[in-house]
């Protein structure tokens, strides 16, 4: 057993399901919190929430979502995050994909019911916004700051492993799991309040995915880059995290013998909560 894995085993279509709707919460929130609170030039009827809204949109989804479904499935709700999991050996391999699918369906499912409640906006309501990028993530045009595709990727890449770096921590056999969540959440509104003005904040290809297929062809020419830089630094916060969490005796013994590294197993500590992320 992993030490990510569920501390009460669930069914495979219930575990899929619980990442679908928790994908769907958190791209719900984020998107939705942008589309519609941050949409408001000058902020007319002050209904603009700003960036800050935006992020702690993001975080709260999480803390919500790792809540109501982390017994369940690990509450991942991100491909970048089940990656940096399997990778540390904190999560099987065999359920990575189904993850993704459901992952990346239940963000479709939430950009596309933003669209049509959008589509009974005032005016040209749905238009600005898929012509604005529809909240997509990338460089250049996208970037709320203009930022260039290096500074846009490099963000992604150290906010999105940062970030699994404290999930890794706080799911671990030390972490404090009644708390785990909210150290998530409030960790990935930090993250996004450094990413937003840059990349317009990731951390997630499915979130990525969810807007780039409303948001023109900009968003889809640069969609790559909100799945493989927040890919990269996922993976290697979980290979830092797999190095780091070995005894240094076993890795000792793994090294001389050639053999198979005894670290492997490792023990699933008790608690209500086990993966989380967004």
């Amino acid at each position: 057993m992993h030490e990510n894995e569920p501390p009460t085993p669930s069914s495979t279509p219930l575990r899929l399901a619980a990442e679908f709707t928790g994908t769907f919460l958190l791209v719900l929130g984020v998107v939705g919190a942008a589309v519609f609170g941050s949409s408001f030039e000058g902020g007319d009827g002050g209904l603009d929430i700003g960036f800050l809204g935006v992020a702690l949109a993001l975080g709260l989804t999480v803390v919500g979502g790792a809540y109501a479904w982390g017994p369940v499935s690990g509450a991942h709700f991100n491909p970048a995050v089940t990656l940096g999991l399997a990778v540390a050996r904190r999560f099987g391999w065999r359920l990575v994909g189904g993850y993704i699918v459901a992952q990346i369906l239940g963000g479709i499912a939430a950009s596309s019911l933003i669209v049509a409640v959008a589509s009974g906006g005032p005016d040209s309501f749905l238009g600005t916004a898929l012509a604005g990028g529809f909240a997509s993530t990338g460089w250049g045009d996208l970037s709320p700051g203009g930022f260039s595709l290096g500074s846009a990727f490099l963000i992604e890449v150290v906010t999105t492993g940062v970030f699994v770096g404290v999930i890794l921590g706080v799911t671990g056999s030390r972490g404090d799991r009644a708390t785990g969540p909210l150290a998530i959440g409030l960790t990935l509104t930090l993250m996004a309040l450094i990413a937003i003005p840059v990349s317009n904040g990731s951390f997630n290809p499915a979130r990525s995915l969810a807007t780039a297929i409303y948001g023109g062809p900009v968003a889809i020419g640069q969609v790559w880059m909100s799945v493989v830089a927040p890919t990269l630094g996922a993976v290697l916060a979980g290979a830092v995290a797999l190095v780091v969490s070995r005894p240094p005796s076993r890795v000792a013994d793994h090294s001389a013998t050639g053999g198979a590294d005894p670290s492997r197993a490792v023990p699933r500590p008790a608690g209500p909560v086990s993966e989380s992320a967004a």
